[in-house]
């Protein structure tokens, strides 16, 4: 049986593999090969096409996830990646060098998306807020099992800082704080979200999250709040599952 392919596209490294959407998890092991130097678009579709042709041949689409701000398969931002994506109709260009269809999507909403539907996520109604700790703070806004794309929480102005540069789990490693100081930056944040938009769930991912029953619970949110639980299978799973809908695959 064919599966939709995903490719978590990242600053240091690319990884890939074809997902089966009817459990959320890889078909076959996946491969990883770094990222390229420049990480051009012609360059790391070059790297989509090694990954890809390691698998058996397949018609089925492509996902794929890109660290920047991604509206109609254009990248309008380039945070970790070379500034020539800016502007970039990525779609049409992964599109054409696969010889398959491909869909980009922003990576944190990939990740949210599979957290939705397969993880921690799974069957909850609402507006779920998908936040992920790590260099920065990544984020993604589910409402009744759909993405809100490009939701970008961690550029939230937070007393008078970028969020990220105070709150991601980098801030706490850079100053040494301990889990309890990190918690209180943590809990100004989490209930600056709770005032604009009264979420129904936070999921808390990113690699901090396997330590989640270190600082957990000594965030002070009124909203519930649960750790990741597809870890860095997210991305793959995500962006195959956005590239299954956006083909129009029937289940």
């Amino acid at each position: 049986m064919e599966h939709p392919f995903g490719i978590d596209f990242g600053g240091t490294g690319i990884k890939g593999a074809p997902v089966d959407l009817a459990v959320g998890d890889f078909a076959h092991d996946r491969i990883r090969i770094d990222t390229p130097r420049p990480a051009t678009p012609q360059a790391v579709a070059e790297v989509f096409g090694q990954i890809i042709g390691s698998f058996p041949a397949s018609s089925r689409p492509v996902g794929v996830t890109v660290p920047g701000i991604v509206r109609h398969g254009v990248v309008h931002s380039a945070a970790n990646i070379d500034k020539s994506w800016i502007g970039e109709d990525a779609d049409a260009i992964f599109t054409a060098a696969l010889g398959r269809e491909v869909h980009v999507v922003n990576d944190a909403d990939a990740a949210g998306l599979a957290e939705a539907e397969y993880g921690a996520a799974k069957g909850r109604r609402g507006l779920v807020m998908v936040i992920t700790l790590g260099t920065g703070i990544g984020s993604a806004m589910i409402w009744n099992g759909q993405l809100v794309p490009n939701s970008e929480m961690g550029h939230l102005e937070l007393d008078g800082a970028v969020a990220e540069a105070t709150t991601a789990t980098s801030a706490r490693e850079r100053e040494g704080l301990s889990w309890e100081e990190w918690s209180v930056r943590l809990t100004a944040y989490f209930r600056h979200l709770e005032r604009l938009f009264s979420p129904d769930l936070f999921v808390i991912g990113g690699g901090v999250s396997k330590s989640w029953e270190k600082f957990g619970h000594l965030i002070k949110a009124e909203t519930e709040m649960v750790p990741a639980t597809l870890q860095n299978r997210a991305g793959i799973v995500g962006a195959a599952l956005v590239a299954h809908r956006m083909a129009g695959v029937e289940d």
